[in-house]
């Protein structure tokens, strides 16, 4: 045992707090993180990574698995990008489209070398597309990590990071949430694969995912990037949280007296879906799902059914109630803008992995649901843990010599003496999000409304006390969902058309002179402009 894992061992029997050195530090312990960690450590460096749950069960992959982006076949890769590329209102870019299928392939094998189970498909062959044993997948990764030497801090969420004199990213800080106590890891680099924010909606696996990544990188100085591409509303069983659907392409929806609702589908016709809702329950059936499809769904998809099992329902033969949960920037394509192939963000010694980092370049602004997701999770996972391994070795022993200091600011540090309740502000940015007549079909006035209390929110926190340590985690949380929505919002009112899943009612059409995506940022003053923009100023800057 190292001198740095012996004195975790000890300081997890006593509580006290924590102070770590390391080469790289990842902040999140899903795919993204994981395979960050593994592949940072395989470079031959010291990597720590911490998770705000266990590593290997926490999260939406853990909880639910998914399906995969996999094209073995090189001469059906044109096909299956330039089906992306109008969906996604043109916003994609193929090289990466490209970059992501070669690494997923490659990763995959990887996958199943090390013992993964992939179902075999009608004719025998391991069906690479398929990771929905999530639970088996992430065990597997966490013991993949641990064998590479990777440190785990397990139930330690970060909180805030660590910067050096220049504005380079040095570390973090953060809780033990299981032991008690605080903990500090100095690092050469860090990579933040915290996922994306679906803002506690219930969707299955997402109660972790609150945005936390975005802040921490935004008080640093890193942008945003689609965040208005971050309104996806997953269908599920009004009874539970599964999000899957893969089965509802054969759906057919009705209202509560069985008249079919014209349009209704799980794809396009989603907001038509939404209206109803609106006003009246909405009905699902799956009976036209052909016969050899459900008996092989059950062996890939098996937690698809676990609901309907429980609650005693065939959905193949009797109708079932339906909603939409919002997973947000989950399922949506914003997130944490990257400047280059390594996905490094524009913050010196900042990596962003995952549904942490935006998915524009290989979905442009259209979610990717779970296959492109997971395909875009352990690919920039994968470079990002070598990057920053790359970095943190470049930056040499002087690394952890530097003087750092912390840098978090909403529900950190104040010297007010007001404070704030974490769940009133949470229930309050739930009112301006999850609603479809806010977030799915957005108008101007709606939008300015919306900010307007969103605002509102944010100087409350800003100039509230930091809470206990009791309630460090949910304040930070509840700090993190307002800076997500305002962010949101902003680059939706920036984008006066409608273009991929961003559904502007007074903006109907699609505006050939908005083909670019948009760049947001800042804390207490929030902006968002064209990226073209953006990489002027910083060209300007160099």
């Amino acid at each position: 045992m190292s001198a740095h894992q012996l004195a975790s061992e000890q300081s997890s029997a006593s509580g006290s707090n924590l102070d770590l050195e390391a080469d790289v530090l990842v902040i999140g312990g899903g795919p993204a993180g994981a395979w960050a960690a593994y592949n940072a450590a395989a470079q031959g460096v010291r990597v720590v990574l911490v998770d705000k749950g266990y590593c290997g069960s926490s999260g939406a992959t853990a909880s639910g698995g998914t399906s995969v982006w996999y094209v073995a076949n090189p001469d059906q890769r044109e096909t299956a990008m330039a089906s992306r590329e109008a969906l996604g209102g043109f916003l994609s870019e193929r090289s990466w489209m490209e970059r992501v299928l070669d690494r997923t392939h490659a990763n995959l094998h990887q996958l199943g070398n090390w013992g993964y189970p992939f179902p075999s498909d009608q004719q025998g062959q391991p069906y690479y597309r398929s990771l929905q044993q999530g639970a088996e997948y992430m065990r597997l990764m966490r013991k993949q990590v641990k064998k590479a030497g990777v440190q785990i801090l397990d139930h330690s969420p970060a909180l805030e990071l660590l910067v050096d004199r220049e504005g380079a990213v040095a570390g973090a800080k953060g809780i033990r949430r299981q032991v008690g106590g605080r903990w500090t890891v100095r690092a050469g680099a860090v990579v933040i694969a915290t996922g994306g924010c679906a803002f506690l909606s219930k969707a299955l696996g997402c109660n972790v995912l609150t945005g936390d990544g975005y802040l921490m990188a935004a008080e640093a100085g890193a942008q945003m990037s689609g965040m208005e591409f971050s309104n996806a509303y997953a269908l599920t069983p009004a009874f539970a949280s599964v999000t899957k659907g893969a089965f509802y392409r054969w759906a057919t929806f009705s209202y509560e007296d069985g008249t079919v609702i014209e349009g209704a589908g799980s794809q396009r016709g989603r907001s038509v879906i939404a209206k109803t809702l609106l006003t009246q329950p909405v009905y699902c059936s799956l009976h036209e799902t052909p016969e050899e499809v459900r008996t092989w769904m059950r062996t890939i998809q098996h937690n698809f059914f676990l609901p309907f099992d429980r609650s005693g329902i065939d959905p193949f033969t009797q109708r079932f109630p339906v909603t939409l949960r919002l997973e947000g920037t989950v399922r949506g394509t914003g997130g944490i803008r990257i400047v280059d192939n390594s996905c490094v963000t524009s913050v010196p010694g900042l990596y962003a992995a995952g549904d942490a980092a935006t998915r524009e370049l290989i979905c442009g602004g259209f979610t990717g649901g779970g296959s492109y997701n997971a395909a875009w999770a352990m690919s920039s996972g994968y470079w990002s843990g070598q990057a920053a391994a790359e970095y943190a070795r470049q930056l040499g022993a002087k690394a952890n010599q530097r003087q750092v200091h912390s840098i978090g600011q909403a529900a950190v540090s104040s010297e007010s003496s007001h404070t704030f309740n974490p769940q009133e502000v949470i229930r309050a940015v739930q009112a301006e999000v999850l609603p479809y007549d806010r977030n799915l079909f957005r108008t101007e006035r709606g939008l300015s409304n919306s900010l307007e209390h969103l605002h509102g929110l944010w100087q409350e926190i800003r100039h509230s006390a930091a809470p206990a340590d009791s309630q460090a985690l949910p304040a930070r949380e509840a700090a993190a969902m307002v800076a997500t929505a305002r962010w949101m919002y902003t680059s939706a009112q920036a984008r006066t058309e409608t273009r991929g899943m961003h559904k502007h009612q007074d903006y109907p059409q699609q505006d050939s002179n908005q083909q670019y995506r948009l760049i947001s940022g800042g804390l207490d003053t929030v902006w968002a402009k064209p990226e073209q923009e953006v990489v002027n100023r910083e060209l300007v800057a160099l």
